[in-house]
C-alpha cells in the first residue's frame, strides 16, 4: 500500500467510528429495537436453525439493496463515497468507512426487525461486515466455482473500478446471487486494467473532505440548478444524472481511462512517511483508551477527544497534500500536545489506565517531532524565494 493512501483509509475508518461517541446509544441499533419491540409479527427462538438461516440470507439481502441504493441515490452516495474514494485497492480500503452513514443503514434493515431478535440481526451484520473486509484484495484472482455464488475479490474489484463496464455493477456483500437475480452483474476482464476510486477523482488525503465532499457538491449543485423538480431529482437520482438523462446518468459521460493511469499521488520525502506511520500509531493507544472508558468520561472530555483526533488526521493529510500551511499547523498540534500532556499526565495515568512510561514515550515523541517540523520549516522561505527568481 502507499503510506499516504493507506493512513486515509484507515483515518476515515477512525472517524466512522469516533462519530458514534457523540451520542450514548447507536441511531440503527436503538430503530431497530424500537421496530422489534412495538411491531414484530413473529417472535422465533434465538437458538433456531431457521432464524439463524433466514437471517443469514435476510441481511446478505437487504445489505444488496442498501448498498445499490447507496450507489444510485445521489443523496445516499454522498455518504457511501467515501469508501469508493481510494485510488488503491487493499484491505486498508475495506476500513474507509462513512462517519454519516448509520442513519441510511438502519431504514434498509428494519424489515427484519419484524421477526428477528436485535441480538441475532447484530451478530449477523457482522459476520456479513467481515466477510467483506478480505475481499478487498489484489492478491487472489480466482475462486473457481465459488464464483457463481460468493461476492469474491475479483467481484469486489469490479465494483470498485471506474472503468466504464464497472459502474453499478455487483453491489452484493457475502453471497453475488443477488447480482445474478437482478441484473446487476458483471465478470471483471483479466485483460483490461482497472482503474479504482471516483470517477472524478477526489485529489486530497484530508480525512474531513474525503467524508464530506460530495456533499459539498451535492448542496452546491442543488443550490445552483433551477427548477424544483429538478433540485429534487439531484437528490434522489443517480451521481450522474443530468436533466435529460437517465435515472444514474449517461454512460457515455464516464470519462475514459488514462493511459498511462493517473493516480493523486502528492510526492513526498521518505521521511515524512515515516514520520506520518508514526504519528498515526502514537494515536492508536489513546484511541483505545478512549473506547475503552467512553461511558465513564465526561461529555466534554469525549469532545475534546475527539477534536484532538479530528485535527491530528487531518493534519497528516494536509502534510500528504503538501499544503502550504500544513507544516505550521502540525508544529503547533505537536507542541500543545507536548505541553498538554505534560502538564496533565497525573491525571491521564488513571482514568485512561495510560502506564507513565507510555505517556512520557509520547510527550517525547510529540516534543521532538515539533522541533523537527520548525527546523525544516526553515528551509520553505529559500524555497519561496527561488521559485519566486525562476
Amino acid at each position: 500500500m502507499r503510506i499516504n493512501d493507506g493512513i486515509s483509509s484507515l483515518s476515515a475508518g477512525t472517524l466512522s467510528q469516533l462519530i458514534k461517541l457523540v451520542s450514548k446509544k447507536s441511531m440503527e441499533l436503538s430503530l431497530y429495537i424500537y421496530v422489534y419491540e412495538n411491531y414484530c409479527i413473529a417472535y422465533l427462538p434465538w437458538d433456531s436453525s431457521v432464524l439463524w438461516i433466514v437471517t443469514f440470507l435476510g441481511v446478505d439481502f437487504f445489505y444488496y439493496w442498501f448498498h445499490r441504493g447507496s450507489h444510485e441515490i445521489n443523496l445516499f452516495w454522498a455518504s457511501h463515497q467515501t469508501h469508493h474514494s481510494s485510488e488503491d485497492y487493499n484491505l486498508t480500503t475495506a476500513l474507509r468507512q462513512s462517519a454519516i452513514a448509520g442513519p441510511i443503514i438502519a431504514l434498509f434493515y428494519l424489515p427484519l426487525a419484524l421477526f428477528v431478535p436485535p441480538p441475532v440481526y447484530l451478530v449477523h451484520k457482522q459476520f456479513n461486515l467481515l466477510f467483506q473486509f478480505w475481499i478487498h484484495t489484489e492478491l487472489i484472482d480466482n475462486l473457481g466455482p465459488l464464483e457463481y455464488v460468493l461476492n469474491t475479490p475479483s467481484h469486489h474489484r469490479v465494483h470498485h473500478g471506474r472503468n466504464p463496464y464497472c459502474i453499478d455493477r455487483n453491489y452484493a456483500g457475502t453471497l453475488i446471487i443477488w447480482d445474478r437475480m437482478f441484473g446487476t452483474f458483471v465478470k471483471e476482464k483479466p485483460d483490461e486494467v482497472i482503474a479504482y476510486g471516483h470517477v472524478h477523482p477526489i485529489n486530497t488525503f484530508n480525512p474531513i473532505f474525503v467524508q464530506t465532499g460530495h456533499l459539498r457538491n451535492l448542496v452546491t449543485r442543488c443550490w445552483n440548478i433551477k427548477g424544483l423538480w429538478n433540485k429534487i431529482c439531484v437528490v434522489i437520482k443517480g451521481p450522474g444524472w443530468n436533466p435529460g438523462s437517465p435515472w444514474c446518468g449517461n454512460p457515455e459521460d464516464i470519462p475514459p481511462i488514462e493511459s498511462p493511469m493517473k493516480i493523486y499521488d502528492r510526492k513526498v520525502p521518505h521521511w515524512l512517511n515515516v514520520y506520518g506511520v508514526i504519528h498515526y500509531l502514537v494515536l492508536l493507544p489513546m484511541y483505545e483508551c478512549l473506547m475503552h472508558n467512553r461511558l465513564t468520561l465526561p461529555g466534554y472530555i469525549i469532545v475534546l477527544d475527539v477534536a484532538f483526533f479530528l485535527l491530528s488526521l487531518s493534519s497528516l493529510g494536509f502534510l500528504f497534500d503538501k499544503k502550504p500551511f500544513a507544516y505550521p499547523i502540525e508544529f503547533l498540534r505537536c507542541t500543545f500536545s507536548a505541553v498538554l500532556l505534560y502538564i496533565f499526565r497525573d491525571n491521564i495515568e488513571q482514568p485512561h489506565n495510560l502506564p507513565s512510561v507510555l505517556i512520557s514515550l509520547v510527550i517525547a515523541i510529540y516534543a521532538s517531532s515539533a522541533f523537527l517540523l520548525i527546523t525544516i520549516h526553515q528551509l520553505h522561505p529559500k524555497e519561496k524565494q527561488t521559485k519566486k527568481v525562476n
